[in-house]
């Protein structure tokens, strides 16, 4: 029998208050409220970069289809800038300009995840990547990781091993990484490489904050000869160079999957915005120096963030994340001390949004607004935190 019009299943539980749901609460508050919840940047990217710096006089036919694969601009752009960073001299075939990398993510799950394949997650993660799993049907089973990787004892191998099913087709891992501000040392990354391998599974290299280290890191996943035949590597000048508004990205992997990729781009978003994907072209070949100076102002607020919260710097990225149970009050869940935190002034991430075991957790951002307002917004968390008596 024909059914009335539903929402589909897959679409249970999502929202647009990922980030918080006290984000609409904001306009309410007195005060000045210091938006830490989202990652952003209070930096303007590069002039040569900006959306205005692109004109048609310059540019005929600006404002129509890009080729559906990217830009040849920007495609040669991020070849110098992988051949220039890593000594690879990648196949163009191999290449994919994509809308930014929430959808690029999405893409690459349609293209190798077929629905009731299972998702491995190290835990905590990018909060959107769960729902990206779900919408395609895609369960995503949740492994506690980055925030153990200290402990006395803890076994990277051993740990993924336990989220592992008949059922698992893809391990994604984001390092640099997002909320914990982590580099893997290399003991880690060889263990997620024996892990793929073992269990024949595709690994999506969420290389968002590559740009954004700090610390010594490990060589990318993709550069391993263990995993370069299963790995998609994502990447995006949305951080590294403060253009998230831009929405551009771009995807690399072995020819099979890419020929996959570019098919189901082609049926989802067609191209990423031409005019946009100049300027990204223009942030890659121009904006090295622009980068080394953000480097250089993010490490520092990183650091201030951290030493109000008690946290090591961070190896990296944009993010702190830290445990709230502390500073609860008797009787409080997150949500009250989050609560707290608006009315003082201050937005922040609940935990939970990064996974399932992180319910007394919190997530900050350090680069979301210019280092004289973050002083600020610290100076009223600090408040919070440590109440006087």
């Amino acid at each position: 029998m024909p059914r009335h019009p539903s929402l589909a299943a897959t679409a249970e539980g999502l929202s647009d208050a990922v980030y918080s749901a006290l984000a609409a609460r904001m306009r309410e508050a007195p005060g000045p409220i210091y938006p830490l919840h989202v990652g952003d940047t209070w930096l303007e990217p590069l002039p040569a970069a900006r959306a205005e710096a692109q004109r048609t006089a310059d540019h005929p036919r600006l404002h129509n289809y890009a080729p559906v694969q990217g830009e040849p601009a920007l495609l040669a752009a991020i070849r110098r800038r992988i051949l220039a960073r890593h000594g690879f001299d990648l196949d163009p075939a191999c290449l994919q300009v994509v809308p930014g990398a929430t959808t690029g993510l999405a893409i690459v799950v349609a293209a190798l995840l077929d629905p009731g394949d299972e998702l491995l997650l190290p835990s905590p993660f990018w909060p959107l990547i769960r729902g990206i799993a779900t919408t395609r049907g895609c369960p995503a089973v949740e492994v506690p990781f980055f925030t153990r990787l200290d402990d006395p004892g803890f076994d990277a191998e051993a740990a993924l091993e336990r989220g592992d099913t008949p059922r698992t087709a893809a391990l994604y891992v984001k390092v640099p990484h997002n909320p914990t501000g982590r580099v893997l040392p290399e003991p880690v990354v060889a263990a997620v490489a024996r892990v793929a391998r073992r269990h024949d599974l595709w690994v999506l290299a969420d290389a968002a904050y590559e740009d954004l280290a700090y610390a010594a890191a490990a060589p990318p996943l993709w550069r391993r000869a263990d995993l370069a035949e299963r790995t998609i590597a994502v990447h995006t000048c949305s951080k590294s160079h403060a253009l998230a508004g831009a929405r551009v990205g771009w995807v690399h992997g072995p020819p099979a999957a890419m020929r996959a990729i570019r098919g189901v781009q082609t049926f989802n978003a067609y191209c990423a915005a031409r005019p946009m994907q100049l300027g990204a072209a223009r942030a890659l070949e121009e904006g090295d120096a622009w980068q080394a100076e953000a480097r250089r102002l993010y490490r520092e607020a990183g650091t201030s963030a951290a030493t109000v919260l008690g946290l090591p710097p961070p190896e990296a990225g944009t993010f702190l994340f830290f445990d709230a149970a502390p500073f609860l009050q008797p009787g409080e869940q997150l949500d009250d001390f989050l609560l707290r935190c608006l009315e003082a002034g201050v937005l922040l991430t609940p935990g939970g949004a990064a996974g399932r075991d992180y319910t007394t957790w919190a997530r900050l951002c350090f680069t979301a607004v210019p280092p004289e307002d973050l002083a600020r917004a610290l100076e009223r968390l600090t408040s919070v935190l440590h109440p006087r008596r």
